[in-house]
C-alpha cells in the first residue's frame, strides 16, 4: 500500500485548484476549538502547521489570532502568499518546527496532521507550546452515509487501490497522543455546502490521490464522477455533506 505521505508533492501543481475548491471550515469550529482549548483565539499566538493555501489561515486571523502560516510544499506557499496578503508564512513541517520552546499558545493542523510522523510532529508541537497550550487538529470529511458520497468513495477506492483508501481513518489521532500525557478533548461537527458540480470536480482535481497521477487518468476519472454527479445531481448544484472531526490536546500547566 502506498504511504500516503509520499504523495505530500503532488499539492504544488494544483495549489490554485485547492484554493479555489476545499471546502472552509464553519465558525463552530473556532467555538469548539476555543471551549476544548480554555482560551479564546483572540491575541492568541497561533502556529498553523500544513497551512497550505491559507484557507484555515485566514479564518484563525479573522478570529483575532496572531497566527503564522507553517508550509512545507513551495507552490502551495506561493499561493498562500497570493491569497492571504499580510499573512507571515514560514517555511517548514511538523516534524520540525523552526520555532523557540515554549513561543506559542496553540498549534493547528487544518486537514494536514496526517503528513506528518506523528512520533516527530507531536513532541515538536508540546516542545514548542506554552504550559497549557493546545494542539489542535481538525478535518472535513465528506460524510460517507449519505449515499451518493458513498458511492463515489467505492468508485475511488476500486480505480485507486492503495492510495484512496489510505484516508480512511486520518482523524484518528488520539492513540498517537495517548503517551504524551495531554488532556483530550474532541467535538463532531456536521454541516454542508451548495455548490456546482464544477466546483466538486475542482475539488476533486486538488485530492492528492488524483493530483498524483498523469494527466490522461485522471482525466478519465474526473470524467465519470463528473458523469455520475450529473445524474445525480441534473440542475448542477450540489450539496456536500461533512462531518468535521475536532481534537484538542492540552500540554500540562
Amino acid at each position: 500500500m502506498t504511504d500516503y505521505r509520499e504523495l505530500a508533492g503532488s499539492f504544488g501543481s494544483v495549489a490554485s485548484e485547492y484554493d479555489r475548491a476545499r471546502p472552509t471550515y464553519p465558525e463552530e469550529l473556532f467555538d469548539e476549538l476555543e471551549r476544548l482549548a480554555g482560551r479564546p483565539l483572540k491575541g492568541a499566538r497561533v502556529l498553523d502547521v500544513g497551512a497550505g493555501t491559507g484557507i484555515a489561515t485566514r479564518l484563525l486571523a479573522a478570529r483575532g489570532a496572531a497566527v503564522v502560516a507553517v508550509e512545507p510544499n513551495d507552490g502551495m506557499g506561493a499561493q498562500f502568499l497570493a491569497s492571504s496578503p499580510g499573512l507571515p508564512l514560514v517555511r517548514g513541517s511538523g516534524d520540525d518546527l523552526p520555532f523557540h520552546d515554549g513561543s506559542a499558545d496553540v498549534v493547528t493542523y487544518a486537514q494536514a496532521f496526517h503528513w506528518t510522523h506523528p512520533e516527530r510532529s507531536i513532541p515538536e508541537a508540546v516542545r514548542v507550546l506554552r504550559p497549557g497550550g493546545a494542539l489542535a487538529t481538525f478535518w472535513n470529511v465528506k460524510d460517507g452515509a449519505v449515499p451518493w458520497v458513498r458511492a463515489m468513495g467505492e468508485r475511488l477506492a476500486v480505480a485507486l487501490p492503495g492510495t484512496y483508501h489510505a484516508y480512511g481513518a486520518v482523524n484518528e489521532i488520539t492513540g498517537h497522543l495517548a503517551p504524551f500525557g495531554l488532556r483530550i478533548g474532541t467535538a463532531v461537527l456536521r454541516w454542508e455546502r451548495r455548490v456546482t458540480v464544477d466546483h466538486v470536480i475542482t475539488d476533486l482535481t486538488s485530492r492528492s490521490y488524483l493530483a498524483a497521477l498523469d494527466p490522461e487518468r485522471r482525466g478519465a476519472l474526473l470524467a465519470v464522477e463528473r458523469e455520475a454527479l450529473l445524474a445525480q445531481f441534473p440542475d448542477g448544484w450540489v450539496v456536500e455533506p461533512y462531518v468535521l472531526d475536532l481534537t484538542v490536546a492540552i500540554t500540562p500547566g
